[in-house]
C-alpha cells in the first residue's frame, strides 16, 4: 500500500526513521532504509556523537545502503556559528543528492529556495495549525506532525484533534509521536496520515548504539512513567522518570523561568540549557544510567516489549498496511 508521501520519496512503506539527538548513529539510519522506510539523520549526533566528518558519515551511510535518506535541519535563529553549520550541512547534503529534508524550529523558506530546484522534498515540524500555516507559506511540501505523545520536543494534541485541525490544509501529514506497533502505524494510516514517524520504537533496535541500559529503561517503561521536563532545553521535553530526574526535578528555577519569559533573553536561557543538556544526553546514551542521566522517549514505550532488528519493525509494520481495505 503506498501513500502520496511514500511514492513522492520512492520508498516502500511510509515511515520515517525520526532524527535523534543522540541515538541517530549511521547504522541504524541506514538499516531503516534498508528495510523500506527512510531514515533522517541528525547531524550533530553524526558528528558529534558519532565523530563523523558530516560528509564522510553521509557516505558511509550510502555505502550501507542506496536507498533514500534524509536529513534534519534545526533552523532555529540561535547563534550565528550554529546557522553557519546548518547552512553548510545543506549545501553538503545537496551535493551528496540528499533527498528529502526535515526542517523544524524556524522559518524553512530559505531551505526550501535551495532545495526545491534540486528536486529535494522538504517537511516541516508542527505541532499546530499556527505553525503549520507559516510552515506551508514557506513552501514545503508536507508536514511532520508531532503530537502529545512524542518523545523529545512534544505536541500539545492528540493525534486525531492535530489530524482534524491540518487536514483541511491539503498537504500530506505524517504522524509523530507514541507509536510503537504495526497496530498503531496501521490505524493512523487508516485515520488518514500519509506516514508515521518513529522515534523511541527504533532506539530499541539491534542497530542502535545506544547503552543497554538506555534501552532497558524504555522495556521497562510506561506511559505513566514519561514526563515532561523544562530543565533539558527551556521548552518541555519528553523523558522517561528515574531517580535522577526525580531528584532534580522538571520545572525551571525562579531565574531561568524569569529569563524564558523575556524576548530578549530567552534564547540565552535556552542556550545555557541546551549546552548543558548535549553533554548529559550524549553521556547517558554513551554510558547508561550509571550517569544517573536523561533518557528521552515518547509514550509509545507501552507498546516496546523487546529488542528486534529495525527490518523486522518495518516489515511488521508493511504487513500491517496489506490489512487496510484499498
Amino acid at each position: 500500500m503506498q501513500t502520496e508521501f511514500s511514492r513522492a520519496l520512492g520508498i516502500e512503506v511510509p515511515l520515517i526513521g525520526g532524527a535523534m539527538y543522540p541515538c541517530s548513529n549511521p547504522e541504524l539510519v541506514a538499516a531503516v532504509s534498508a528495510a523500506g522506510g527512510i531514515g533522517i539523520v541528525q547531524p550533530l549526533s553524526l558528528t558529534y556523537v558519532h565523530n563523523y566528518d558530516f560528509r564522510e558519515g553521509l557516505r558511509y551511510i550510502r555505502r550501507l545502503t542506496r536507498k533514500p535518506i534524509g536529513v534534519n535541519l534545526i533552523i532555529e535563529k540561535s547563534s550565528r556559528k550554529y546557522l553557519q553549520r546548518v547552512h553548510r550541512w545543506l549545501e553538503i547534503s545537496l551535493e551528496e543528492e540528499v533527498p528529502f529534508f526535515v526542517t523544524a524550529l524556524g522559518n524553512p523558506r530559505w531551505v526550501v529556495e535551495r532545495a526545491g530546484p534540486a528536486g529535494v522534498t522538504v517537511y516541516h515540524d508542527v505541532t499546530s495549525r499556527k505553525w503549520a500555516e507559516k510552515a506551508l507559506d514557506g513552501g514545503v511540501d508536507g508536514l511532520i506532525c508531532v503530537n502529545d505523545r512524542a518523545g523529545g520536543h512534544a505536541g500539545t494534541l492528540s493525534p486525531r484533534r492535530l489530524f482534524d485541525e491540518l487536514s483541511p490544509l491539503g498537504r500530506p501529514l505524517i504522524c509523530a509521536g507514541g507509536i510503537g506497533s504495526p497496530a498503531g502505524f496501521a490505524d493512523a494510516i487508516r485515520m488518514g496520515y500519509q506516514g508515521v514517524q518513529f522515534g523511541t520504537r527504533f532506539i530499541a533496535t539491534d542497530e542502535c548504539h545506544a547503552r543497554p541500559d538506555y534501552k532497558s529503561a524504555i522495556l521497562r517503561a510506561g506511559e505513566e512513567d514519561i514526563v515532561l521536563s523544562e530543565k533539558i532545553t527551556g521548552v518541555p521535553v519528553s523523558v522517561i522518570r528515574t531517580d535522577f530526574i526525580e531528584h532534580t526535578g522538571t520545572r525551571a528555577g525562579p531565574v531561568a523561568r524569569w529569563m524564558l519569559r523575556g524576548h530578549r533573553t530567552r534564547h540565552w536561557m535556552r542556550t545555557i540549557y541546551s549546552l548543558q543538556s548535549i553533554w548529559k544526553l550524549k553521556r547517558a546514551y554513551l554510558q547508561g544510567t550509571v550517569y544517573r542521566d536523561i533518557f528521552q522517549a515518547g509514550k509509545s514505550v507501552s507498546a516496546i516489549s523487546e529488542i528486534r532488528p529495525a527490518a523486522d519493525i518495518i516489515a511488521a509494520c508493511a504487513a500491517a498496511l496489506q490489512e487496510i481495505p484499498e
